[in-house]
């Protein structure tokens, strides 16, 4: 993948840690927290921050998948295409829990909006709070993150790649000339 690497595998390790404090330290401990990761990268994000909870905290902290595509409101435009479907893996209730939903990159709010309308089908949790990786700001829906591991400012054609070793054979963050 071309552009230019703007967040390297060491100080991708840093934000995941970084993150992973800020949870213990606002929730107070990690007992009632149950992490989603949205497909696919939020949820390698989530597993990763769950095993640093677990060496921090002696505590295994649930990991769910989510996946949003039927939840999309760009789905509705594109009807004329079968959307891949994945299948969301939450095998806890949600009751009672604080839910970390999990993202890589947060832009326009959209996708958050969507996961948050999936995980009410599968119950409702005390508190919804949300981690990623990169904010790139442009939001279109009044959504912000809890937790963020970097700020990276981009313009409207820009676009941000987050590479992660289980997918990509290495972890790093790129930033790419997008389409005019």
């Amino acid at each position: 993948m071309q552009g230019k690497e703007v967040v390297d595998n060491i100080t991708m390790k840093r934000a995941l840690t970084r993150i992973t404090y800020e949870i213990i330290e606002r929730n107070r401990g990690v007992q009632d927290i149950v992490l989603i990761g949205i497909k696919t990268r939020g949820i390698y994000i989530a597993q990763r921050i769950a095993e640093r909870l677990k060496q921090l905290e002696q505590i295994e902290v649930p990991v769910g998948e989510l996946d949003i595509t039927l939840y999309r409101d760009d789905q509705k435009e594109a009807a004329q295409l079968e959307p891949e479907l994945h299948s969301s893996d939450i095998p806890f209730s949600l009751e009672g829990k604080e839910v970390v939903l999990v993202d890589d990159v947060l832009f326009t709010g959209r996708t958050i909006r969507a996961a948050m309308d999936a995980i009410m089908d599968f119950g409702r949790p005390t508190k919804i709070s949300l981690a990623v990786l990169v904010d790139r700001g442009h939001r279109e829906l009044p959504i912000r993150a809890d937790y963020v591991g970097k700020n990276v400012p981009t313009s409207m054609t820009e676009e941000i790649i987050v590479e992660m070793e289980e997918l990509d054979g290495q972890d790093r963050i790129l930033i790419t000339k997008g389409k005019e």
